[in-house]
C-alpha cells in the first residue's frame, strides 16, 4: 500500500515546485487528437536529434534532451496506443493510425537544461507531462449540466436546419406518435431512442458537430442500458410547466425527464468531476477546412458546438495552493488542424477566420485574463507545396499522394479571413481529397508548426 500513497506524495511534491503538467488535448470528430498526441510525443522523444523544433526556444537553443514514457499514474484509463499509430504512420505504406474511440492517458518525463543554471547545482531537470486524450463527442455533453429537461428540448428544437433535420427523419416519424402524457411503454422508448440515436451517428458522417449526448455516439459499456434510451420531445416547447408537473411520474414525459436527470448526474457529472477539473492546460482542434468543405449550415453548426464547448471548462490563473489541490485550465490554444491541406500563404488567413469563428469566447477568456492563442498546424504533414507553372503564371498547389497510392497535385481554394458570407458560400467550392502521411525523416514525423504548439503549451516550464 505503500507505493500508490509514494507516488501519490510525488506528484504532489513536483506540483508545488511547478514541473508537473496536465495537458488535454481536446476536439470533435475528424479534428485529428489521434495524429496530434502521436506527433506530439514523437517530437518530444526526438527533440535535440531529427525533430524539426525551431519555434520553441528550448529545443532550438540545443536545451531540451528529450523524452521518455513512464507508467501513468491512473491504471484504470487505457493507455494512449502510441506505439500502434507509429507502426501505422512507418509503414512501407505510411496509413493514418485508427482514431482513439475513449479516453486515454500517456505520461511523459521530458529533461532539459534551465536556460539560468541553478545555484543549487545540477545540469539538467525534468518535467512531469501528462496528456490526456477524451472523444470530442463527450465533450459536447458538458453543457447539458447546467439545462434542464424541457430546456434541452427546447434547445434541441431550435437546432432542425433543413440539412440537419433529413438526417433525424425516421425519429421525427416515430416521435410524432407518442403521447406525453400515456404510460411509459419500454418497448417503444427503446425504438425511438434508436432512431435517435442513428440520426445522431449520420449526422456525424455528414460532418455536424452540435450532436447530444455524446454517449449516444459512443456508448461503450452503457449500450443498450434505459439510461441512453431518451430522446428530446418537441412538444414539450408548447406545453406549459404546470401541465408538465401534473403529469404522472410513469408517463412518457415522466420516464424520459428522469433518464435524462440520471444522465446528467451518473454520467456526464462525474465524467467532469473526475478529469476536466484536473487539467491544467488545453488545446482545443478545430477542422475548420472540414466545416467550409460542407458547407454554410454545417459551418455554422460547428460555430455553435465550439462555443457550447468553450463555455464548460474552468479557465483562470493558478496560485501555488491551486497548482496544489484545485488546478484548473490556465493557458489554451486552439489550433486548426490539417494545415497542409491549403497553401503556406493561405495559412494566416486560417487563423484568422478561426479567431473570428471563436469571438465572442475568446472575449470571455481575454476578461478573465485567460492567456489563449488560436494558431494553425499540421500535426503530421501530409502534402508539399510547390508552385505550377501554367499559362505564363505561377500558381501555388500541394502535392501528395492519395490513400489509393496515386500522385495528386491540388489547387486549393481560397481560406475567407472572415466569417464567410452569403457570397462566399455561392462562389467558393472546396473539395479536399484525402491524402497519405508523407514518410517519416529518421524517426520524426514531418509537420508544421508543432513546435509553435508546444511553445505555447509546456515552452515556460523549460526555461
Amino acid at each position: 500500500m505503500r507505493q500508490p500513497f509514494t507516488r501519490e506524495l510525488q506528484d504532489l511534491l513536483e506540483r508545488g515546485r511547478d514541473r508537473q503538467l496536465r495537458l488535454a488535448v481536446t476536439g470533435l470528430s475528424r479534428a485529428g487528437k489521434t495524429a496530434f498526441l502521436t506527433s506530439l510525443v514523437n517530437q518530444l522523444r526526438h527533440a535535440g536529434l531529427e525533430a524539426r523544433l525551431d519555434l520553441l526556444p528550448a529545443a532550438r537553443e540545443g536545451r531540451l534532451l528529450g523524452a521518455r514514457r513512464i507508467s501513468q499514474q491512473d491504471l484504470g484509463v487505457p493507455r494512449f496506443p502510441y506505439d500502434q499509430a507509429m507502426a501505422a504512420l512507418s509503414a512501407t505504406a505510411p496509413r493514418w493510425p485508427e482514431p482513439t474511440r475513449g479516453i486515454s492517458e500517456l505520461r511523459l518525463t521530458i529533461r532539459y537544461r534551465p536556460a539560468r543554471p541553478g545555484l543549487l547545482g545540477g545540469d539538467s531537470r525534468q518535467l512531469t507531462l501528462d496528456l490526456f486524450d477524451y472523444p470530442g463527442e463527450w465533450l459536447l455533453d458538458l453543457p447539458l449540466l447546467g439545462l434542464d429537461y424541457p430546456e434541452w428540448c427546447a434547445r434541441q428544437h431550435t437546432l432542425e436546419g433543413s440539412q440537419r433535420a433529413a438526417h433525424f427523419a425516421d425519429w421525427q416519424a416515430a416521435v410524432a406518435r407518442l403521447d406525453l402524457a400515456a404510460e411509459a411503454d419500454e418497448a417503444q422508448l427503446a425504438e425511438i431512442s434508436e432512431h435517435f440515436a442513428a440520426g445522431l451517428r449520420s449526422a456525424r458522417e455528414a460532418g455536424f458537430a452540435d450532436l447530444q449526448p455524446g454517449r449516444f455516439l459512443l456508448p461503450g459499456d452503457l449500450s443498450g442500458a434505459p439510461v441512453l434510451q431518451f430522446f428530446p420531445l418537441p412538444g414539450v416547447c408548447d406545453t406549459a410547466p404546470s401541465v408538465l408537473a401534473s403529469l404522472s411520474e410513469s408517463s412518457n414525459y415522466a420516464t424520459l425527464a428522469r433518464r435524462f436527470r440520471y444522465y446528467q448526474q451518473h454520467v456526464v457529472r462525474p465524467f467532469y468531476r473526475d478529469h476536466f477539473r484536473r487539467f491544467d492546460r488545453q488545446i482545443v482542434l478545430v477542422d475548420l477546412l472540414g466545416a467550409l468543405n460542407a458547407g454554410p449550415e454545417r459551418f455554422q453548426d460547428l460555430s455553435r458546438a465550439l462555443a457550447n464547448l468553450m463555455q464548460s471548462f474552468d479557465y483562470g490563473q493558478r496560485s501555488l495552493l491551486s497548482r496544489l489541490f484545485a488546478p484548473r485550465i490556465d493557458r489554451l490554444a486552439i489550433a486548426a488542424t490539417k494545415a497542409d491541406h491549403v497553401t503556406p500563404e493561405q495559412h494566416p488567413r486560417l487563423v484568422a477566420l478561426l479567431e473570428a469563428l471563436l469571438a465572442e469566447p475568446l472575449k470571455d477568456l481575454r476578461y478573465a485574463d485567460v492567456p489563449v492563442r488560436a494558431l494553425s498546424l499540421a500535426a503530421i504533414r501530409a502534402s508539399e507545396s510547390r508552385e505550377v507553372e501554367s499559362q505564363g503564371r505561377r500558381t501555388p498547389a500541394l502535392r501528395g499522394t492519395g490513400l489509393d497510392g496515386e500522385p495528386l497535385l491540388i489547387y486549393p481554394g481560397e481560406v475567407p479571413e472572415r466569417l464567410p458570407d452569403d457570397a462566399f458560400w455561392t462562389r467558393q467550392g472546396f473539395d479536399f481529397p484525402a491524402f497519405r502521411p508523407l514518410p517519416m525523416e529518421d524517426g520524426a514525423l514531418p509537420h508544421i508548426r508543432m513546435d509553435a504548439a508546444l511553445d505555447w503549451l509546456i515552452g515556460d516550464k523549460l526555461t
